[in-house]
């Protein structure tokens, strides 16, 4: 139990005094960036996923 409490005064320690934490400026232009990541990447899929769609419609009622 004593390995516990020191392995959280220990955390503790690490996370208030060692540990750099970003400014608030920081945080708000990464939170853009994966943002606007997020937004691109979304339709890069929705993209694909049309095309993807199109061609199997198209296959399928030239079968028929």
């Amino acid at each position: 139990m004593a390995n516990v409490v020191e392995f959280i005064k220990e955390s503790y320690t690490e996370m208030t005094q060692k540990v750099t934490w970003p400014t608030w400026g920081e945080l708000q232009n990464s939170a853009v960036l994966v943002l606007i990541a997020s937004i691109i990447i979304s339709l890069i899929i929705l993209a694909m996923d049309e095309t993807a769609g199109r061609a199997l419609k198209l296959f399928y009622n030239s079968l028929s």
